[in-house]
Protein backbone atom coordinates (compact mmCIF):
# COMPACT_ATOMS: atom_id res chain seq x y z
CA UNK A 1 0.00 0.00 0.00
CA UNK A 2 1.53 2.98 -1.03
CA UNK A 3 0.76 6.43 1.01
CA UNK A 4 -2.62 8.48 0.12
CA UNK A 5 -4.20 11.44 1.35
CA UNK A 6 -6.81 9.79 3.79
CA UNK A 7 -8.81 10.85 7.33
CA UNK A 8 -8.23 8.43 11.18
CA UNK A 9 -11.86 7.51 10.20
CA UNK A 10 -10.67 5.85 6.54
CA UNK A 11 -7.43 4.41 8.09
CA UNK A 12 -8.73 2.21 10.96
CA UNK A 13 -11.15 0.95 9.10
CA UNK A 14 -8.78 0.15 6.00
CA UNK A 15 -6.30 -1.56 8.95
CA UNK A 16 -8.60 -4.31 9.21
CA UNK A 17 -9.13 -5.04 5.29
CA UNK A 18 -6.80 -7.92 3.45
CA UNK A 19 -4.89 -4.88 2.06
CA UNK A 20 -4.29 -3.11 5.18
CA UNK A 21 -3.24 -5.84 6.74
CA UNK A 22 -1.03 -6.32 3.31
CA UNK A 23 0.94 -2.90 4.69
CA UNK A 24 -0.39 -1.23 7.88
CA UNK A 25 2.04 1.22 7.83
CA UNK A 26 0.95 4.17 5.64
CA UNK A 27 -2.40 3.51 8.27
CA UNK A 28 -0.21 3.50 11.05
CA UNK A 29 0.71 7.23 9.84
CA UNK A 30 -2.60 8.31 9.03
CA UNK A 31 -3.80 7.61 12.71
CA UNK A 32 -0.95 9.28 14.20
CA UNK A 33 -2.32 12.47 12.74
CA UNK A 34 -4.59 12.08 16.01
CA UNK A 35 -1.77 11.77 18.83
CA UNK A 36 0.25 8.80 20.15
CA UNK A 37 -3.34 7.99 22.62
CA UNK A 38 -6.32 7.68 20.94
CA UNK A 39 -10.03 7.17 22.53
CA UNK A 40 -12.40 5.55 20.54
CA UNK A 41 -15.25 5.56 22.27
CA UNK A 42 -15.78 4.19 25.86
CA UNK A 43 -14.63 0.91 25.06
CA UNK A 44 -11.68 0.94 23.44
CA UNK A 45 -8.34 2.83 23.27
CA UNK A 46 -5.53 3.01 20.93
CA UNK A 47 -1.98 3.95 21.65
CA UNK A 48 0.62 4.36 19.07
CA UNK A 49 3.52 6.08 21.09
CA UNK A 50 7.09 4.80 22.12
CA UNK A 51 6.64 6.08 25.20
CA UNK A 52 3.27 5.49 26.06
CA UNK A 53 3.46 1.45 24.97
CA UNK A 54 6.42 1.15 27.06
CA UNK A 55 4.13 2.64 30.01
CA UNK A 56 1.38 0.65 29.14
CA UNK A 57 3.05 -2.58 28.99
CA UNK A 58 4.98 -1.96 32.43
CA UNK A 59 1.11 -0.92 34.00
CA UNK A 60 0.13 -3.47 36.57
CA UNK A 61 -3.58 -2.53 36.16
CA UNK A 62 -3.74 -2.96 32.83
CA UNK A 63 -4.17 -6.30 32.44
CA UNK A 64 -4.02 -9.71 29.82
CA UNK A 65 -7.15 -10.67 28.44
CA UNK A 66 -7.40 -13.79 30.94
CA UNK A 67 -10.00 -16.43 31.58
CA UNK A 68 -11.79 -14.03 33.46
CA UNK A 69 -12.13 -11.17 31.03
CA UNK A 70 -13.21 -13.17 28.76
CA UNK A 71 -16.03 -14.78 30.67
CA UNK A 72 -18.89 -12.45 28.92
CA UNK A 73 -17.46 -12.38 25.40
CA UNK A 74 -18.50 -15.75 24.18
CA UNK A 75 -14.97 -16.51 23.34
CA UNK A 76 -14.44 -19.56 26.07
CA UNK A 77 -17.16 -21.41 24.10
CA UNK A 78 -14.42 -21.98 21.93
CA UNK A 79 -11.48 -24.69 21.57
CA UNK A 80 -8.84 -21.78 20.78
CA UNK A 81 -9.81 -19.82 23.78
CA UNK A 82 -10.19 -22.45 26.03
CA UNK A 83 -6.48 -23.61 25.49
CA UNK A 84 -5.12 -19.53 25.58
CA UNK A 85 -6.45 -18.97 28.36
CA UNK A 86 -4.38 -21.75 30.79
CA UNK A 87 -1.15 -20.49 29.03
CA UNK A 88 1.08 -17.63 30.49
CA UNK A 89 0.87 -15.05 27.65
CA UNK A 90 -2.98 -14.42 28.62
CA UNK A 91 -3.18 -15.00 32.27
CA UNK A 92 -2.86 -12.62 35.18
CA UNK A 93 -1.17 -12.88 38.71
CA UNK A 94 -0.93 -15.17 40.54
CA UNK A 95 -1.26 -17.61 37.91
CA UNK A 96 0.87 -15.98 35.37
CA UNK A 97 4.16 -16.06 37.32
CA UNK A 98 3.46 -19.77 38.41
CA UNK A 99 3.26 -20.47 34.75
CA UNK A 100 6.40 -18.69 34.05
CA UNK A 101 8.62 -19.68 36.64
CA UNK A 102 7.41 -23.39 35.19
CA UNK A 103 8.30 -22.88 31.68
CA UNK A 104 11.34 -20.53 32.35
CA UNK A 105 13.99 -23.35 31.72
CA UNK A 106 12.39 -23.96 28.91
CA UNK A 107 13.83 -21.11 27.08
CA UNK A 108 17.23 -20.44 29.78
CA UNK A 109 20.18 -19.00 28.11
CA UNK A 110 22.36 -22.53 28.71
CA UNK A 111 19.73 -24.00 26.38
CA UNK A 112 19.10 -21.09 23.77
CA UNK A 113 23.24 -22.04 23.95
CA UNK A 114 22.78 -25.74 23.39
CA UNK A 115 20.19 -25.63 20.66
CA UNK A 116 22.28 -23.31 18.52
CA UNK A 117 24.79 -25.82 17.05
CA UNK A 118 21.61 -27.74 16.13
CA UNK A 119 19.82 -24.52 14.18
CA UNK A 120 23.20 -24.59 12.10
CA UNK A 121 23.37 -28.01 11.22
CA UNK A 122 19.61 -27.86 10.30
CA UNK A 123 20.08 -24.60 8.20
CA UNK A 124 22.75 -26.10 6.24
CA UNK A 125 20.65 -29.37 5.46
CA UNK A 126 17.53 -26.81 4.44
CA UNK A 127 19.54 -24.65 2.33
CA UNK A 128 21.66 -27.71 0.50
CA UNK A 129 18.16 -29.13 -0.23
CA UNK A 130 16.74 -25.28 -1.62
CA UNK A 131 19.97 -26.10 -3.97
CA UNK A 132 18.23 -29.26 -4.95
CA UNK A 133 15.01 -27.72 -5.22
CA UNK A 134 16.27 -24.60 -7.98
CA UNK A 135 15.08 -25.32 -11.09
CA UNK A 136 15.59 -21.91 -12.44
CA UNK A 137 12.45 -20.47 -11.53
CA UNK A 138 11.18 -19.03 -7.83
CA UNK A 139 10.94 -21.07 -5.08
CA UNK A 140 8.59 -20.30 -2.23
CA UNK A 141 11.16 -19.27 0.37
CA UNK A 142 8.22 -19.38 3.33
CA UNK A 143 7.09 -23.10 3.06
CA UNK A 144 10.92 -24.21 2.30
CA UNK A 145 12.67 -22.08 4.65
CA UNK A 146 11.81 -20.05 6.76
CA UNK A 147 8.90 -22.21 8.25
CA UNK A 148 11.34 -25.13 8.41
CA UNK A 149 14.19 -24.03 10.54
CA UNK A 150 11.99 -22.57 13.37
CA UNK A 151 10.01 -25.71 13.23
CA UNK A 152 13.14 -28.13 13.32
CA UNK A 153 14.47 -26.31 16.29
CA UNK A 154 10.93 -26.38 17.83
CA UNK A 155 11.18 -30.30 16.93
CA UNK A 156 14.09 -30.56 18.39
CA UNK A 157 13.36 -28.52 21.69
CA UNK A 158 10.17 -30.66 22.38
CA UNK A 159 10.31 -34.34 21.15
CA UNK A 160 8.60 -33.91 18.16
CA UNK A 161 9.36 -36.48 15.57
CA UNK A 162 11.07 -35.25 12.73
CA UNK A 163 8.81 -37.15 10.52
CA UNK A 164 5.44 -34.94 12.02
CA UNK A 165 7.03 -31.49 12.54
CA UNK A 166 5.95 -29.98 8.96
CA UNK A 167 2.52 -31.95 9.01
CA UNK A 168 1.56 -29.49 11.91
CA UNK A 169 1.94 -26.72 9.45
CA UNK A 170 -1.32 -25.36 8.42
CA UNK A 171 -2.68 -26.29 11.99
CA UNK A 172 -0.01 -23.81 13.94
CA UNK A 173 -0.74 -20.89 11.58
CA UNK A 174 -4.23 -21.71 11.67
CA UNK A 175 -4.18 -21.39 15.33
CA UNK A 176 -2.62 -17.67 15.22
CA UNK A 177 -5.54 -16.54 13.29
CA UNK A 178 -7.60 -16.49 17.08
CA UNK A 179 -5.56 -13.77 18.40
CA UNK A 180 -6.82 -11.10 15.38
CA UNK A 181 -9.59 -8.82 16.56
CA UNK A 182 -13.14 -10.49 15.48
CA UNK A 183 -16.39 -9.19 14.80
CA UNK A 184 -18.33 -12.42 14.75
CA UNK A 185 -17.36 -15.62 17.01
CA UNK A 186 -17.99 -17.40 13.68
CA UNK A 187 -14.32 -16.16 12.84
CA UNK A 188 -12.71 -18.57 15.51
CA UNK A 189 -13.57 -21.37 13.40
CA UNK A 190 -9.92 -21.47 11.39
CA UNK A 191 -8.38 -21.38 15.28
CA UNK A 192 -10.34 -23.73 16.68
CA UNK A 193 -9.69 -26.16 14.39
CA UNK A 194 -5.75 -25.80 14.75
CA UNK A 195 -6.51 -25.86 17.75
CA UNK A 196 -8.22 -29.54 17.34
CA UNK A 197 -5.30 -30.86 15.56
CA UNK A 198 -2.30 -29.49 18.38
CA UNK A 199 -4.69 -30.76 20.74
CA UNK A 200 -4.71 -33.90 19.68
CA UNK A 201 -1.41 -34.34 18.79
CA UNK A 202 0.55 -32.90 21.48
CA UNK A 203 -1.97 -34.81 24.09
CA UNK A 204 -1.17 -38.08 22.77
CA UNK A 205 2.59 -37.06 22.64
CA UNK A 206 2.40 -36.04 26.10
CA UNK A 207 0.81 -39.66 26.97
CA UNK A 208 3.64 -41.15 25.75
CA UNK A 209 6.77 -39.12 27.16
CA UNK A 210 4.63 -39.80 30.63
CA UNK A 211 5.03 -43.69 29.87
CA UNK A 212 8.26 -43.71 28.18
CA UNK A 213 10.30 -40.65 28.88
CA UNK A 214 13.14 -39.36 26.26
CA UNK A 215 15.82 -36.61 26.38
CA UNK A 216 13.47 -33.83 25.51
CA UNK A 217 11.40 -30.91 26.94
CA UNK A 218 8.12 -32.97 27.02
CA UNK A 219 9.75 -35.58 28.93
CA UNK A 220 10.83 -33.23 31.59
CA UNK A 221 8.06 -30.95 32.11
CA UNK A 222 5.92 -34.56 32.40
CA UNK A 223 8.49 -35.60 34.93
CA UNK A 224 8.71 -31.82 36.74
CA UNK A 225 4.46 -31.73 36.99
CA UNK A 226 4.35 -34.96 38.32
CA UNK A 227 6.87 -34.62 41.02
CA UNK A 228 5.69 -31.26 42.06
CA UNK A 229 2.18 -30.54 40.54
CA UNK A 230 2.91 -26.90 39.78
CA UNK A 231 0.28 -27.34 36.95
CA UNK A 232 -2.57 -29.13 36.32
CA UNK A 233 -2.86 -31.38 33.15
CA UNK A 234 -4.75 -29.15 31.22
CA UNK A 235 -2.20 -26.22 31.71
CA UNK A 236 1.07 -28.54 30.94
CA UNK A 237 -0.99 -29.36 28.05
CA UNK A 238 -1.76 -25.78 27.07
CA UNK A 239 1.60 -25.05 27.37
CA UNK A 240 3.10 -27.63 25.17
CA UNK A 241 0.66 -25.77 22.73
CA UNK A 242 2.16 -22.59 23.26
CA UNK A 243 5.68 -23.40 23.11
CA UNK A 244 4.56 -24.88 19.70
CA UNK A 245 2.66 -22.28 18.21
CA UNK A 246 4.97 -19.27 19.57
CA UNK A 247 8.31 -21.44 18.68
CA UNK A 248 7.64 -22.11 15.30
CA UNK A 249 5.61 -19.00 13.90
CA UNK A 250 6.70 -16.34 15.15
CA UNK A 251 10.43 -17.10 14.45
CA UNK A 252 9.08 -18.00 10.83
CA UNK A 253 7.66 -14.75 10.30
CA UNK A 254 11.26 -12.99 11.78
CA UNK A 255 13.41 -14.43 9.18
CA UNK A 256 11.14 -14.06 6.60
CA UNK A 257 10.78 -10.14 7.17
CA UNK A 258 14.65 -10.15 7.83
CA UNK A 259 15.57 -11.96 4.84
CA UNK A 260 13.38 -10.08 2.54
CA UNK A 261 14.70 -6.93 4.10
CA UNK A 262 18.33 -7.83 3.37
CA UNK A 263 17.29 -8.53 -0.38
CA UNK A 264 16.06 -4.84 -0.79
CA UNK A 265 18.53 -3.86 1.45
CA UNK A 266 21.64 -6.01 0.59
CA UNK A 267 24.66 -2.86 1.08
CA UNK A 268 23.43 -3.03 4.84
CA UNK A 269 24.01 -6.63 5.67
CA UNK A 270 27.57 -6.35 7.11
CA UNK A 271 26.83 -5.84 10.73
CA UNK A 272 24.38 -8.90 11.39
CA UNK A 273 23.28 -8.13 14.94
CA UNK A 274 22.31 -4.50 13.96
CA UNK A 275 20.42 -5.42 10.54
CA UNK A 276 18.23 -7.91 12.95
CA UNK A 277 17.53 -4.86 15.42
CA UNK A 278 16.52 -2.48 12.35
CA UNK A 279 14.59 -5.37 10.99
CA UNK A 280 12.51 -6.03 14.38
CA UNK A 281 11.66 -2.08 14.53
CA UNK A 282 11.43 -1.74 10.78
CA UNK A 283 8.67 -4.95 9.93
CA UNK A 284 8.40 -7.11 13.38
CA UNK A 285 6.14 -9.97 13.64
CA UNK A 286 4.14 -8.86 16.37
CA UNK A 287 2.07 -5.71 15.36
CA UNK A 288 0.20 -5.23 18.10
CA UNK A 289 -1.28 -6.35 21.77
CA UNK A 290 -4.39 -6.32 23.90
CA UNK A 291 -4.81 -5.64 27.29
CA UNK A 292 -7.68 -4.68 29.63
CA UNK A 293 -8.19 -1.72 32.27
CA UNK A 294 -8.70 -3.52 35.95
CA UNK A 295 -9.50 0.03 36.91
CA UNK A 296 -10.32 3.53 35.90
CA UNK A 297 -6.96 5.05 34.79
CA UNK A 298 -4.95 8.34 33.19
CA UNK A 299 -2.77 7.22 30.47
CA UNK A 300 -1.07 10.52 29.35
CA UNK A 301 -3.95 12.44 29.78
CA UNK A 302 -6.39 9.86 28.37
CA UNK A 303 -9.05 8.28 30.36
CA UNK A 304 -9.43 4.46 30.22
CA UNK A 305 -12.78 3.28 31.74
CA UNK A 306 -12.11 0.52 34.07
CA UNK A 307 -13.32 -3.01 31.90
CA UNK A 308 -12.65 -1.09 28.59
CA UNK A 309 -9.81 -2.74 26.15
CA UNK A 310 -6.12 -0.96 25.32
CA UNK A 311 -4.74 -1.96 21.57
CA UNK A 312 -1.15 -1.25 22.13
CA UNK A 313 -0.13 -1.08 18.26
CA UNK A 314 3.80 -2.06 18.65
CA UNK A 315 4.93 -1.61 14.82
CA UNK A 316 3.19 2.00 15.29
CA UNK A 317 5.12 2.62 18.10
CA UNK A 318 8.13 1.22 16.83
CA UNK A 319 7.78 4.31 14.08
CA UNK A 320 7.42 7.19 16.73
CA UNK A 321 9.02 9.95 15.14
CA UNK A 322 9.42 11.35 18.70
CA UNK A 323 11.89 8.33 19.60
CA UNK A 324 13.34 7.49 15.86
CA UNK A 325 14.80 9.90 13.63
CA UNK A 326 13.28 9.50 10.03
CA UNK A 327 11.16 6.16 11.28
CA UNK A 328 10.37 5.07 7.85
CA UNK A 329 13.73 4.62 6.71
CA UNK A 330 15.48 1.42 7.24
CA UNK A 331 18.67 2.41 9.08
CA UNK A 332 21.03 0.03 10.88
CA UNK A 333 23.29 2.65 12.17
CA UNK A 334 20.61 3.99 14.89
CA UNK A 335 22.05 4.67 17.94
CA UNK A 336 20.20 2.94 21.44
CA UNK A 337 17.53 1.19 19.21
CA UNK A 338 15.51 -0.48 21.27
CA UNK A 339 12.20 -1.66 19.24
CA UNK A 340 9.38 -3.20 21.00
CA UNK A 341 9.70 -6.54 18.72
CA UNK A 342 8.96 -8.69 22.00
CA UNK A 343 6.78 -6.67 24.51
CA UNK A 344 8.09 -5.46 27.64
CA UNK A 345 7.37 -5.86 31.11
CA UNK A 346 6.31 -9.24 33.09
CA UNK A 347 4.89 -10.22 29.41
CA UNK A 348 8.37 -10.05 27.73
CA UNK A 349 8.15 -12.69 25.34
CA UNK A 350 10.20 -15.76 27.75
CA UNK A 351 11.48 -17.24 23.89
CA UNK A 352 12.95 -14.13 22.51
CA UNK A 353 16.43 -15.32 22.53
CA UNK A 354 15.44 -18.22 21.42
CA UNK A 355 13.89 -16.53 18.11
CA UNK A 356 16.64 -13.97 17.84
CA UNK A 357 19.04 -16.75 18.04
CA UNK A 358 17.45 -18.20 15.09
CA UNK A 359 17.76 -15.29 13.01
CA UNK A 360 21.28 -14.71 13.74
CA UNK A 361 22.21 -18.35 12.18
CA UNK A 362 19.82 -18.12 8.88
CA UNK A 363 20.81 -14.45 7.93
CA UNK A 364 24.41 -14.83 6.90
CA UNK A 365 24.24 -18.47 6.07
CA UNK A 366 21.27 -17.81 3.28
CA UNK A 367 23.06 -14.70 2.05
CA UNK A 368 26.54 -17.03 1.90
CA UNK A 369 24.63 -19.84 0.03
CA UNK A 370 22.55 -17.81 -2.47
CA UNK A 371 24.95 -14.46 -2.66
CA UNK A 372 22.37 -13.56 -5.55
CA UNK A 373 18.74 -14.67 -4.37
CA UNK A 374 16.34 -12.10 -5.42
CA UNK A 375 12.64 -11.52 -4.80
CA UNK A 376 9.86 -11.95 -6.99
CA UNK A 377 6.69 -9.98 -6.89
CA UNK A 378 4.21 -9.77 -5.47
CA UNK A 379 4.74 -10.89 -2.09
CA UNK A 380 1.74 -12.86 -0.23
CA UNK A 381 1.02 -11.71 3.25
CA UNK A 382 -1.48 -13.65 5.81
CA UNK A 383 -4.91 -11.79 6.61
CA UNK A 384 -3.56 -11.48 9.57
CA UNK A 385 -2.28 -8.12 11.70
CA UNK A 386 -1.68 -8.90 15.29
CA UNK A 387 0.77 -11.38 13.95
CA UNK A 388 1.38 -10.23 10.86
CA UNK A 389 3.90 -12.58 7.98
CA UNK A 390 4.82 -14.02 4.63
CA UNK A 391 2.25 -16.47 3.71
CA UNK A 392 5.01 -16.61 0.49
CA UNK A 393 7.55 -14.94 -0.63
CA UNK A 394 8.79 -16.13 -4.12
CA UNK A 395 12.65 -16.11 -4.39
CA UNK A 396 15.24 -17.07 -6.99
CA UNK A 397 18.19 -18.73 -5.96
CA UNK A 398 20.63 -18.21 -8.92
CA UNK A 399 20.70 -14.53 -11.13
CA UNK A 400 19.45 -14.09 -14.39
CA UNK A 401 21.06 -12.61 -16.85
CA UNK A 402 18.36 -10.01 -16.43
CA UNK A 403 18.93 -9.39 -12.58
CA UNK A 404 22.58 -9.23 -13.64
CA UNK A 405 21.87 -5.99 -16.04
CA UNK A 406 19.28 -4.33 -13.31
CA UNK A 407 21.65 -4.77 -10.45
CA UNK A 408 25.40 -3.81 -12.31
CA UNK A 409 27.14 -1.59 -10.51
CA UNK A 410 25.46 -1.72 -7.06
CA UNK A 411 26.93 -3.02 -4.72
CA UNK A 412 26.09 -6.41 -3.39
CA UNK A 413 25.42 -8.05 0.02
CA UNK A 414 28.47 -6.95 1.87
CA UNK A 415 -10.29 11.73 21.05
CA UNK A 416 -12.13 10.32 18.06
CA UNK A 417 -15.62 10.31 17.54
CA UNK A 418 -18.98 9.55 15.04
CA UNK A 419 -18.60 6.66 12.69
CA UNK A 420 -14.75 6.12 14.10
CA UNK A 421 -15.77 5.28 17.49
CA UNK A 422 -19.19 2.88 16.44
CA UNK A 423 -16.61 1.03 13.83
CA UNK A 424 -14.57 0.08 16.94
CA UNK A 425 -17.90 -0.79 19.14
CA UNK A 426 -18.38 -4.75 18.04
CA UNK A 427 -14.97 -5.97 18.07
CA UNK A 428 -14.36 -4.14 20.77
CA UNK A 429 -16.14 -6.38 23.28
CA UNK A 430 -14.73 -9.20 22.64
CA UNK A 431 -11.32 -8.70 21.71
Amino acid sequence: MTDVAMGPSEALAALFTPEGKHDPYPLYRALWELGPVVPLGPRMTLVLGYQECCAALREPDLLVTDAAVHQSTGMLEHSSWQCFTKIMMFSNEPDHDRLRRFAREAYSARRVATLRPMAERSCARLLARLSELDTGGPVDLVSEFTFRLPMAVTGELLGIPEADRMGLRAAITACTTAFEPILDLDELRPGDAGMDVLLDYLGGLLRERRAHPADDLISSMVSERDATGALSDEELLASLVMFLIAGAQTPSDLIGNIVRLALEHPEATQDTSAFITESMRFDPAIHALTRSAARDLDLFGTRVAAGSRVLLVLAAANRDPRRFTDPGRFDVTRADNQPLAFGLGTHYCLGAALARMQTEVALPMVLTAFPTMALTRPLSYRDQLVQRGLARMGVTLVETTAQVHATAGRSRRGAVTGDLAESTVAYSSIL
